[in-house]
């Protein structure tokens, strides 16, 4: 994971970066069809998890929109943002993503220190955390609470009172979507569900005491939120 992780994140920047470019250029106009995903992997030379994380990414900012049964299409970023977001919530943008930065630090530490540290109960708490939030996911109800429980059992692993500190004075309000409950995929199961497997990656580099493969599968679960809320900054 660790340079696979690494490799995957820029990949599928460099798919945003050029689908972005054909949509603000024109090339891609609100309401055209998006290629398939075996048509976007052949002409990027990517994999479809890189293809898929890209296209995550564009419709949780708005560039993209699903219809089912019929694919994924073009959508008007600017009449997104426009209906999505709050003063209050374009205010926190910048807070957002310096508060991620730090935390891909900090958490990225603790997720290493962790795997080699944690005991069983330990492991337990942390699988029983994500377990509740898929079992969330599942069933349409708010994330951010079980989310939260997920990273603070990872710090309480690292059996460093300061991971906890830490985490615990910025409370909830750490999982960024819970600042910005107006954006769709605040509760969009696809989206969710995308996060969840971030967190199985982690928590299985964790179980497999492996730490350098933890700390990069929690800083490209950071890099991942980071790149969803610089687009989001860019359209304001």
């Amino acid at each position: 994971m660790t340079t696979l992780g690494r490799g995957r994140q820029r990949l599928a920047q460099q798919v945003i970066d050029q689908l972005r470019a054909q949509i603000e250029t024109g090339k891609l106009r609100v309401g055209d069809q998006l290629p398939t995903e075996p048509q976007l992997e052949s002409t990027f030379g990517v994999s479809r998890t890189v293809v898929r994380e890209a296209i995550a990414d564009l419709r949780a900012a708005g560039f993209v929109k699903p219809i089912q049964g019929k694919g994924v299409f073009v959508a008007d970023p600017k009449a997104h943002s426009v209906l999505s977001l709050t003063p209050v919530e374009i205010k926190s943008i910048p807070e957002t993503l310096e508060l991620l930065e730090f935390r891909m630090a900090a958490e990225g530490e603790a997720a290493a220190i962790a795997a080699y540290r944690r005991t069983a109960e330990q492991e337990a708490a942390i699988r029983d955390a994500n377990r509740k939030m898929a079992q969330l996911i599942e069933t349409g109800q708010q994330t951010v609470e079980a989310d939260y429980a997920f990273h603070m059992a990872i710090a309480a692993a690292t059996n460093n009172r300061f991971y906890v500190d830490v985490l615990r004075h910025f409370g909830p309000r750490a999982i960024p979507r819970g600042q910005f409950p107006t954006l769709p995929e605040a509760n969009d199961r696809d989206y969710l569900q995308k996060v969840y497997a971030e967190h199985v990656e982690i928590l299985s580099a964790i179980a497999d005491q492996d730490p350098e493969r933890a700390r990069q599968a929690m800083r490209a679960h950071m890099m991942a939120s980071q790149r969803r809320y610089r687009m989001l900054a860019e359209q304001q």
